[in-house]
Formats: structure tokens, C-alpha cells, sequence
């Protein structure tokens, strides 16, 4: 699911540096206060939010050969998704809200490419504890950072149980 990509003739004007924050929300229940936090950035800078949900797959799967079985649940992954990104978007005011989008595919990858293809000015995401191991392998927050070209904006949350 996704909404149109700006064009000139669609993005709101303003004299802000900040005109489009693309907010990266995954299922955790820490989601709900990353966005309450992207709402006041973009309040305080008349910027706009996009709203994305990556689906991930295992980095040794490729996507294109994901066969029947698994498409049909990485399709009905990608639906409930959808759900929950309007769900979260009932919390955006309308002359804040961009739009949704979801996508299958590596997290880190998908931010950084989206943050370019809509305009984002800021990516907003949530970082959270991991483990030992996840920490020494990088987690989707350090890839964020070190590959994206856009400013991006951690919103540390609080273990939630």
C-alpha cells in the first residue's frame, strides 16, 4: 500500500527547513510513543508525516523467490501491517498526515531508500535495547544511521514488558 510521492505541485509550502518526516514504526507496542513524538516535531516545524512499516524478511531470503506458500503469508503480513499503520495514523492531525506505506523487504534498506524517494527531510525511528548478539551484528537503527543520507532522529523508549 502507498501514497503518492510528492511532486512539486503537492508539497505544502512552508519556510521551514523540515517539510517531510518519514516515521518508521514496527509492531512493538514503543510505536504508539515514537509517533506521539514525530507529531510534535512536525507540529513545532509545519512539517508533514509519512507513516512506514517494513515488513522484514530473513536477509538470507530474496524476495523475489519467495515461493507461494511464504508469499501468501508475507501477503497477508504486509495487510495486517497496513491495519495498524492506519490504526497509529487515527493519532497524526489530518494537516500533518501524508500518508502510509508498507513494504517487504530488509528494514535498513527499505528506510533509507524511502527517505530518499518521498523528499524526507528527517527520518524519525525508535531505538530500543537489544541483546548482546544483536548489538555485535548491528541492529536496523545502527544500518539506518550509517547508510541513510538524511538526518535521523532516535526516539529512545523504555522497555515496555
Amino acid at each position: 500500500m502507498r501514497t503518492p510521492p510528492p511532486t512539486e505541485s503537492n508539497r505544502q509550502p512552508s519556510s521551514h527547513l523540515t517539510k517531510r518526516i518519514l516515521v518508521c514504526l514496527d509492531a512493538s507496542p514503543r510505536a504508539p510513543l515514537v509517533l506521539a513524538l514525530a507529531v510534535e516535531i512536525a507540529r513545532r516545524h509545519g512539517a508533514r508525516l509519512v507513516l512506514l512499516r517494513v515488513v522484514g524478511l530473513p536477509a538470507h531470503v530474496d524476495q523475489d523467490s519467495v515461493v507461494h506458500a511464504e508469499r501468501v503469508l508475507a501477503d497477508e503480513l504486509v495487510a495486517r501491517a497496513v491495519t495498524d499503520l492506519w490504526v497509529l495514523a487515527e493519532q497524526v492531525p489530518s494537516r500533518l498526515f501524508e500518508g502510509i506505506d508498507v513494504h517487504l523487504g530488509a528494514p535498513w534498506d527499505t528506510i533509507c531508500r524511502e527517505a530518499v524517494m518521498r523528499d524526507c527531510d528527517l527520518v524519525v525511528l525508535g531505538s530500543h535495547p537489544h541483546s548482546l548478539l544483536g548489538r555485535a551484528f548491528g541492529n536496523t537503527a545502527s544500518k539506518v544511521v550509517n547508510n541513510c543520507d538524511r538526518p535521523v532522529f532516535f526516539v529512545r523508549t523504555p522497555a515496555i514488558a
